[in-house]
């Protein structure tokens, strides 16, 4: 796909969605941990946790598991009985769950006011205009290709509503690749601390820590070769 088709269909895929997670909504307790979420970018059900992690403005580690994978599907199957997506871990509470709208449920009672907004709790609005989104991608972020697995996962700092952090998470998902999601959607509190990592405020951020490159811009974090526009300091 040309990169402005691309970027065409990401950004109709956020308006499918109404603009589901764009920006922090009321915040409850935060969690010691980062939650562990098992999904693959293109599915619509994985697409309602993840809004739901933005508006939270919760932290994760991601295993990618998209079709076709082997990284991670058989640790869901391991640890839940079934290769079903998205299958939510939650160290902090001992909580382990598949079926989205119970998910998203579970996080706004334990992180959140306690009710959930109508944009992500109401299943017959969430459930057609998220698969609509995904419909828009045209199956990016579904199927595995291979890849060398990393000793450590990537870093990435997103929201879920952003159309270039999507094209970054979809190479991501496709290629495996685990990663610690830090969300930054508009009003999040977790900006101060990323700005003065980055020295602005712009996303897609991608650190590696296997290689000590850091970077901005979708099109070089979503792109394999690609030249760094950041190098870490070395410690």
């Amino acid at each position: 796909m040309n990169r402005t088709l691309d970027l065409a269909t990401s950004f109709a895929a956020t308006v499918a969605r109404l603009g589901g997670g764009l920006r922090v909504e009321r915040l409850g307790p935060r969690p010691a941990l980062p939650l562990e979420l098992y999904e693959f970018e293109g599915c619509p059900y994985c697409r309602k946790v993840r809004e739901a992690l933005t508006v939270l403005d919760l932290e994760a580690l991601i295993h990618p598991c998209p079709k076709g994978g082997s990284r991670f599907r058989t640790l869901v199957r391991e640890r839940g009985g079934k290769e079903q997506f998205p299958y939510l871990v939650d160290p902090n509470t001992g909580k382990a769950m598949y079926e989205s709208s119970e998910i998203v449920r579970y996080l706004f009672a334990e992180y959140g006011a306690g009710s959930v907004p109508f944009l992500y709790g109401f299943a017959p609005l969430v459930d057609v205009t998220a698969g609509l989104a995904s419909a828009w991608r045209l199956g990016a972020g579904v199927w595995a290709e291979p890849s060398k697995a990393p000793e450590q996962p990537l870093e990435l700092w997103s929201f879920e509503a952003s159309p270039f952090c999507r094209l970054v998470r979809e190479v991501l998902c496709t290629l495996e690749l685990p990663y610690r999601l830090h969300n930054v959607g508009k009003g999040s509190p977790s900006r101060e601390a990323f700005v003065e990592r980055a020295g602005k405020m712009q996303v897609p951020y991608l650190a590696d820590p296997n290689t000590q490159i850091e970077m901005f811009e979708s099109e070089s974090s979503g792109r394999r070769g690609a030249t760094p526009t950041r190098r870490a300091t070395e410690p």
